[in-house]
């Protein structure tokens, strides 16, 4: 068992004025591997002012872009070799598979090496010439509060921290409940690689923490991937506050398989976009639409595809689906799925828990068909491993049934015809889109609209959203001072 009885607040580790803490629960073995404090105002407000008086005093954000990401670099270059041991942190607090994990936390370093290289070749003014001259700068928005979610525990606080300190700003960074024992060697490779004291800080709690981390006045900028539902609480109170936010939420993503799709080409991209992570992604392609000529066929492919799983230990070599991060959201898994059949859907693969794993919360891959996109399973995001399966008759109606959704988080075409594929990604209303594959690609902007949220994680963007532009109307002599 891993016990951490620290936090990182104004400048170092101490233990926290609350004596709460947060179990970590396996969930293949349903025991306690870990404890974490579960900190209350007293510890956020440190962690803010901390963060507050650091950024005002300019100890990281006055440093070049060159000097900050040459420290960030070399955080990344510690926590490289460590990538099998953090690994098994992943696996053990939240089911990703071992045959996984080094593959995913690896493209967590890449995708921290990424956001450093923007940063080195972003430019931090411009200057405009036209009827009047200035220059447009670029400035680290300030403070900034992360929350993390848990589903992609390591990669997610590289997302989230290595852009925000990038940019020169200051953070306070809160990994999920369920998954907070990943983040403190992250913190402890910045720490040692040179990021200055109070610079970063790290507090760790369930909802009532995030909750004052969120409103605290001294939180220029909030950083938050989870539910739309908490999404919406967060909205709410940047909203009141005028702070800035970036909200990346849930998703109900269609992926429309036209007539002339080769099976045997985009079955792993849609099986691996619905059964990925054992659901556990806002990304997932959860409606799989079908044309009614080859819907037979379709079904029969995902029916095998789920089939082909194999689901158990997570530290198992063999496993390629693990179990379900929690109790509760298995409970939430099988509630959607009963829904589902009272509703009139059927069930064609899976369905229940798996034979012989009695401990464990785990979920036979499920597939759906029988369904309409008016039934909750259809409409509600389910982040679980479900697929529902919806026949359509022409391509516009599969366009308008993937846009007939409240989230508009990815989608996806498997078709031929590139062409084809071109209208119908510009014919869905969604921040993210794939052609014939499942692609999470971290150098272009990721991210939704309507209730799967505000801004961009990724890309150039995930990295200047941590700017704020100033406009500074000059004199032509000043030109030089800017660098033009």
């Amino acid at each position: 068992m891993i016990t951490e009885d620290r936090i990182l607040v104004e400048g170092g580790w101490r233990a926290p004025a609350s004596r709460e803490t947060v179990q970590v629960i396996s969930p293949s073995t349903e025991g306690v591997i870990g404890q974490v404090p579960d900190v209350g105002p007293a510890d956020v407000d440190a962690a803010v002012k901390g963060a507050r008086r650091s950024f005002d005093e300019g100890v990281w954000r006055r440093r070049s872009v060159e000097e900050r990401t040459d420290v960030l670099g070399r955080a990344l270059d510690m926590l490289e070799p460590q990538i099998e041991e953090i690994g098994k942190l992943v696996t053990g607090q939240m089911g990703l598979p071992t045959s996984m994990s080094g593959q995913v936390l690896a493209s967590g370093i890449a995708t921290g090496r990424y956001f450093l290289d923007v940063a080195r070749n972003e430019p931090v003014s411009e200057v405009r010439r036209g009827q009047t001259l200035a220059v447009v700068v670029r400035e680290p928005v300030g403070v900034v509060a992360s929350i993390a979610p848990w589903n992609g525990p390591f990669n997610s606080s590289i997302t989230k921290i290595f852009p925000a300190l990038a940019a020169g700003c200051g953070m306070v960074y809160k990994p999920a409940p369920e998954t907070p024992l990943d983040s403190f060697p992250v913190v402890e490779a910045l720490l040692a690689a040179g990021v200055p004291a109070g610079v970063l800080n790290l507090v760790t709690g369930g909802g009532d923490t995030g909750r004052a981390l969120v409103a605290h006045p001294g939180v220029d900028k909030v950083s938050f991937t989870g539910s739309t539902a908490t999404g919406r609480e967060i909205g709410g109170e940047c909203g009141r506050s005028f702070k800035r936010m970036q909200l990346e939420l849930g998703g109900k993503s269609a992926a429309i398989v036209l007539d002339d799709a080769d099976l045997s080409i985009s079955l792993p991209g849609l099986a691996g976009g619905a059964f990925f992570n054992t659901g556990q992604v806002c990304a997932s392609y959860s409606r799989i639409l079908a044309p009614r000529s080859r819907f037979d066929e379709v079904a029969e492919a995902m029916v095998a595809a789920a089939e082909s799983f194999v689901v158990g230990d997570p530290f198992d070599p063999a496993t390629t689906l693990g179990p379900l991060v929690s109790q509760r959201q298995r409970e939430r898994v099988e509630h959607a799925i009963a829904t589902g059949i009272d509703e009139g859907a059927k069930v064609v693969a899976g369905g229940g828990r798996p034979d012989g794993l009695e401990k464990g919360w785990y979920m036979q891959p499920t597939v759906f068909v029988g369904a309409s996109n008016a039934m909750t399973i259809s409409r509600e995001e389910i982040f679980g491993p479900v697929a529902v399966l919806l026949p359509y008759d022409t391509v516009e109606e599969a366009v308008a049934i993937a846009n007939d959704s409240d989230y508009g988080l990815h989608g996806a075409v498997f078709t031929t015809d590139e062409e084809r594929a071109a209208q119908v990604a510009a014919g869905v209303r969604t921040g993210s889109f794939s052609v014939n594959s499942y692609t999470y690609n971290v150098e272009a902007p990721f991210g939704g609209v309507k209730a799967s949220g505000v801004g961009r994680d990724t890309g150039r963007e995930g990295l200047t959203s941590f700017y704020e532009l100033k406009t500074i109307n000059i004199t032509p002599g000043m030109e030089p001072l800017y660098g033009a």
